[in-house]
């Protein structure tokens, strides 16, 4: 019987895909710890032939007791920084060298080899090579691109010109951080520099973090929006779109607020769970609006927790109260005051005790995510579709995550309907 650990070190990286084929690195304890260095998501694998998927995760670990139809809270105490440098824009597909989806199913242009192994020569948008036939085989290009330094320190980062980027290509790996055991060629190597001199600050958050689906599937298409390029496809991921409903668990969100102190609360579709992460970004504006934001590699520490018979489809997150909409925000003790006097005014004497709770909604669109994330929020809670509009009009607000599908739903619950969930206790320790 493998060993039960109260932490683990997860160094290991799933090559694109996330499910039960992937062996996991370890199994937890209820309330255990995980803590990896993660590597950059989406252009490094992206340019990499052999990836199937546009990230490259963390191996799963399972928790002891997790079973299907229970949730996990996974609590994000450490979100960092390591790389010195990054590179990101964006994309253009360059046809004839992937199979339907240049994420899932690469191919070399010229001796047609699927997937095949790569390597660096030179600089620039034509640096990788098959190892086959040594044909240049990138998938993709840049129609804007930039290189951006960053400082983890301080918190702030600048885009630097072409001789500054090809002075870090020169030495892409190490400026990339990128750890021992991963596989992906870092996109520093293309030194694109389309946006010099442009500072901005930094706020690392993770971008595919949770649980794992319960069929194999691309890592960065474990969303309703990248996932719906799998419906009918020609590769070997091919899904129905009721087959994507059930198996998906929702973990590549790109949310700017699951970051350090944030608490995500993902569904159980598979026994253990099989918790992951990876696709750090340095930064990125809500909307990830260019596709793809500054991937970078970063140490993470997650602390995890079981929570007995919390069914859910899809992620709920428990924002930083910094990061919470103005509207769901919980009130001041001057606040509640008012509140008590106006109601005295009308005769309203009793006063709802609330607090705030955010599910993410995904789909094709942003209108089908928002859809979801509402339907979600109610069949979670148990209220009426139409009064969680309401509640999310005045009492919160939907934030857009991703473009073109994730959105958050965020607005004030009842404590009574979240005591029953049985995630007070979190929403307690996170909001006071």
């Amino acid at each position: 019987m493998a060993e039960i650990r109260d932490e683990i070190g997860v160094f290991d990286y799933s090559g694109g895909i996330v499910g039960p084929g992937i062996a996991p690195a370890a199994t937890i304890k209820d309330g255990g710890l995980i803590r990896s260095g993660t590597p950059p998501g989406c252009w490094g694998p992206m340019i990499t032939p052999k990836f199937q998927g546009g990230h490259e995760v963390t191996k799963p670990v399972m928790i002891d007791g997790a079973e299907i139809g229970d949730a996990v809270a996974i609590h994000l105490n450490r979100v960092r920084v390591t790389s010195l440098a990054t590179s990101s824009g964006v994309m253009e597909f360059v046809d004839g060298r992937y199979i339907g989806d240049p994420f899932v199913a690469k191919l070399c242009p010229e001796c047609g080899t699927t997937a095949p192994a790569s390597h660096i020569e030179g600089i620039g948008d034509d640096a990788v090579h098959c190892d086959v036939c040594n044909a240049e085989v990138n998938a993709f290009r840049f129609s804007n691109g930039y290189v951006i330094v960053l400082d983890e320190k301080n918190q702030v980062s600048l885009t630097v010109n072409k001789q500054a980027a090809e002075k870090i290509a020169a030495d892409a790996e190490v400026n990339a951080s990128i750890p021992e055991h991963s596989d992906q060629h870092s996109i520093l190597a293309l030194a694109r520099a389309d946006i010099a001199g442009l500072a901005a600050k930094v706020q690392p958050f993770l971008g595919n973090i949770g649980t794992i689906p319960s069929r194999d599937l691309p890592d960065s298409h474990n969303a309703g929006d990248f996932g719906s390029f799998l419906i009918d496809a020609p590769h070997g991921y091919s899904f129905t779109q009721a087959e994507l409903e059930q198996h998906k668990t929702d973990g590549h969100m790109d949310t700017n607020s699951v970051r350090e102190g944030a608490i995500l609360i993902c569904p159980v579709k598979v026994a253990g769970a099989g918790v992951y992460m990876g696709d750090m970004h340095a930064q990125q504006g809500n909307g990830e609006i260019a596709g793809h934001a500054t991937d970078v590699s970063g140490e993470v520490e997650l602390k995890v927790d079981v929570i007995k018979g919390l069914e859910i489809d899809g992620p709920i997150l428990l924002q930083r109260l910094d990061d919470l909409p103005f509207l769901a925000k919980p009130m001041s003790a001057a606040d509640r005051s008012a509140v008590q006097a106006l109601g005295k005014k009308y005769g309203q004497h009793e006063i709802e005790d609330n607090a705030p709770i955010t599910f993410i909604g995904s789909g094709a669109n942003l209108n089908d995510a928002t859809e979801n994330g509402l339907r979600r929020a109610a069949s979670t809670t148990g209220l009426p579709y139409d009064e969680i509009l309401n509640r999310a009009t005045i009492a919160g607000s939907i934030e857009i995550s991703r473009l073109p599908g994730v959105v958050r739903v965020t607005f004030l619950c009842p404590r009574s309907i979240l005591k029953k969930m049985g995630i007070l206790h979190l929403i307690e320790a996170q909001y006071g």
